[in-house]
């Protein structure tokens, strides 16, 4: 019988742990695809998923690229928190400085692509294929930014190129799970685009006091739900990559725990953009120091409030 060391959703290293016990952590949500472990005779850790022995409890469902019958942990969903905002910014900090290299690397791969992509973006006629694309690429990218920040906060072992992970494994539901809540959160602005398009119409362009005057006031009060919308929906990505779960669940999930605590949520997302609006006034090079920092406190809040599986 093979046994195996596996490193738990705490970073901590468990084992010898034979097969049976890992399939039935794998049956109880404990561990998933994305999970490190090595055999007894392997020098490196690896995803589980590459692991031809547990290929049956990883298999994929009907829809190429969507997650397989994989039973995740919920009990998170009960569970209530405190986050400290400025603990996930100087964390943040920190795993920068610890993890230099592995985190900058990944923010210059990050922006350089989306950077190009926008640049194609504005070419005449073919720009709009390329703003398109960022659609189907955005999510499974950002996921593989995520995935690469909690490895590092948990000690896990990671390199840049996990940036593409979400790209081998739970495309679609990543794809989705950036797209339906940001058409969503369109949606939620619709009114303000409408009472716009009357009100201009309707007055003519010689009260343009006036209509800054109404339109202000709606345009505000019209961004609420989007707003609320952004914070709640926040760890949708983190969940799907994490914890293998497909969009429409984690949408439900991140929805859910955010509400308990939405102020302190969104004091945090406030947090990070202003530190990201810093970086942004250092001619922009200064994005590739805060990103990378933000986008780690939002992971610190992130095991805060969804909490890591434990062995």
């Amino acid at each position: 019988m093979a046994n195996y060391f596996i490193i738990g959703g705490d970073g901590k290293q468990y084992g010898p742990v034979t097969d049976d016990d890992v399939r039935k952590w794998i049956a109880e949500g404990r561990l998933n695809a994305l999970s490190q472990a090595k055999g007894e005779g392997d020098a490196e850790f690896r995803e589980l998923a590459q692991f031809p022995e547990f290929a049956a409890a990883f298999a994929p469902s009907a829809v190429p690229g969507t997650i397989g019958p994989i039973k995740t942990s919920t009990d998170f969903l009960e569970r209530d928190y405190e986050l400290d905002l400025g603990g996930c910014i100087s964390r943040g900090y920190q795993l920068l400085k610890d993890n230099f290299s592995l985190l900058f690397l990944t923010a210059l791969v990050y922006a350089g692509i989306e950077g190009l992509i926008a640049g194609l973006g504005v070419i005449p006629k073919v720009g709009p294929i390329f703003t398109i694309g960022n659609l189907v690429i955005a999510g499974p990218l950002l996921g593989g930014v995520y995935l690469i920040s909690l490895r590092a906060l948990r000690g896990q072992p990671a390199e840049v190129g996990d940036i593409f992970t979400g790209f081998r494994q739970c495309f679609i539901q990543l794809f989705l799970g950036h797209l339906v809540p940001a058409l969503l959160i369109g949606l939620s602005i619709v009114p303000i685009i409408i009472v716009a398009v009357v009100v201009i119409a309707g007055a003519g362009l010689a009260h343009n006091l006036a209509l800054m005057l109404i339109l202000i006031p709606v345009g505000l009060l019209g961004l609420i739900p989007a707003i609320y919308l952004q914070a709640c929906w926040a760890f949708t990505l983190p969940l799907i990559i994490d914890k293998q779960m497909d969009f429409g669940a984690a949408m439900k999930a991140s929805f859910k725990m955010v509400r308990k605590h939405w102020w302190q949520v969104f004091g945090l997302i406030l947090l990070t953009d202003l530190v990201n609006l810093l970086g942004a006034l250092m001619l922009l090079i200064g994005l590739l120091f805060t990103v990378p920092i933000t986008l780690a406190a939002l992971m610190y809040a992130y095991e805060t409030i969804f909490g890591a599986e434990k062995n």
